[in-house]
């Protein structure tokens, strides 16, 4: 494409976090550092004043959800100004202060489907090297100078490539592997009306040879199309890179359906349908970094575990478990040692609780917190559930001990806190704030 453009001890989360490679203090992807939504801070503290963790600086920023990245002392996201805005902005603020670095505007239609759940933007920005790539709700992908906020070059899939724009706008993060970006854009289906689907939960129709275009990957320089692959319906869960006995993967929940593809090609290498069909899939899967997948979504779907073996060349998924105890909505969950943490549930309610990823058993739930995310560092989870309440905690199989919560923001927050160092970076539909946690 030329756009342009073109066991006991091992639950600790520090005896996970040992080995990484990565700096601390830089979240730099959805997920952060390695995509798992861990990061190798040590010494947090445990106990906060009643008023909660120091704030360092606080501002309005807009309407959004997407999640916060950092690099080099700047922090990059997405907004609107307000509900009904036809124009996103991607915008880098400086870390210590929360002062407007630079910013960008681009026109992206309000639609009345946002009214329920708010506008976007959804996705989150993704750095690599001196690039910001960024996606917007209606599917338009910008290539920045991180620095200056120049545009390199853009493509908007829905024009160019026919993309379809999902039913609340385009959520999912896109993700790097060398010199490429990639990301998912779905072709127009017949349960489709302007663009849009008309019933989310009705099946996708079967492959039609020659219209393949569910994942596509873009040269990083150049925006040039490098390959695209795959003819069946998407869903909002973020693209993950797995490393399975030294091969490098990328996988995709699908709307029915979790894909293993070679990121060099777009080949496929293994797929696993996912029955019952979810009404959505929204949250990232989690790899244990060496066989495992686990895998979830809410409403009439659960959770399961996707074992990979090599049979030769090549490589055999198969569904080991399945249980509907855990079924984790938008929000993401951690796996630390062999015990995956996160709130399970939709609408009406929701449970924070753990679970085995080795066997599907569940180990506890709490109704401690409301719909929540969580991020994990120094052996502990920091939890911000949809109501604002913000907490340190300690996770075991045992259960959850919480050192310290207090009310943070009211309204809806539902973007996971991205954590630099000992600074813990926090938005709502409204504000976006820095809190020091050391």
């Amino acid at each position: 494409m030329k756009i342009g453009m073109r066991c006991v001890a091992s639950y600790m989360c520090c005896a996970v976090l040992l080995g990484t490679a990565e700096v601390s203090g830089q979240w730099t992807q959805w997920g952060g550092p390695n995509r798992d939504f861990k990061v190798s801070t040590s010494a947090l503290t445990e106990k906060w004043p009643e008023d909660g963790p120091p704030r360092l600086w606080r501002r309005e920023l807009g309407e959004g959800y997407s999640t916060i990245v950092v690099d080099d002392g700047v922090l990059y996201t997405m907004y609107r100004a307000s509900p009904t805005d036809e124009t996103e902005r991607v915008v880098a603020l400086d870390a210590g202060t929360g002062k407007t670095v630079w910013e960008h505007e681009s026109p992206s239609a309000y639609t009345e489907r946002m009214t329920n759940y708010g506008p976007g933007p959804h996705s989150t920005p993704l750095i690599v090297g001196s690039r910001l790539f960024t996606v917007g709700t209606n599917a338009v992908l910008h290539c920045f100078d991180k620095d200056t906020g120049r545009v390199l070059w853009k493509g908007d899939l829905a024009k160019e490539y026919g993309a379809v724009v999902p039913w609340f706008g385009y959520a999912s993060s896109p993700v790097a592997y060398k010199n490429l970006i990639i990301l998912q854009a779905d072709r127009p289906r017949t349960n489709q009306r302007d663009g849009y689907y008309v019933d989310p939960t009705e099946d996708a129709p079967a492959n039609t040879e020659g219209k393949e275009q569910s994942v596509m990957a873009f040269d990083q320089a150049s925006g040039d199309l490098v390959w695209k692959s795959l003819d069946v319906r998407v869903d909002y869960a973020a693209p993950l890179m797995i490393t399975f006995n030294g091969e490098a993967q990328v996988v995709f929940l699908m709307h029915a359906e979790v894909i293993g593809l070679n990121p060099e090609t777009g080949g496929m290498l293994w797929r696993v349908p996912v029955e019952p069909v979810p009404t959505e899939n929204i949250s990232t899967p989690i790899w244990d970094g060496t066989d495992t997948l686990f895998v979830s979504a809410a409403y009439n779907s659960g959770s399961r575990g996707i074992k990979l073996t090599k049979q030769g060349d090549q490589t055999v998924a198969k569904e080991v478990w399945y249980s509907r105890k855990m079924r984790i909505h938008h929000g993401n969950a951690v796996l630390v040692g062999n015990y995956v943490y996160g709130s399970s549930g939709d609408v009406a309610a929701a449970l924070f609780g753990c679970v085995d990823i080795e066997t599907g058993k569940l180990l506890w739930r709490t109704r401690d917190f409301k719909k929540a995310n969580c991020v994990c560092a120094d052996g502990k989870l920091i939890i911000l559930d949809e109501d604002g309440q913000l907490a340190i905690a300690t996770a075991t199989p045992g259960g959850l001990t919480v050192h310290s919560s207090f009310k943070l923001v009211d309204g809806r927050a539902w973007t996971v806190p991205t954590l630099a160092g000992k600074t813990l970076y926090v938005r709502d539909r409204k504000h976006i704030m820095a809190l020091d946690l050391g």
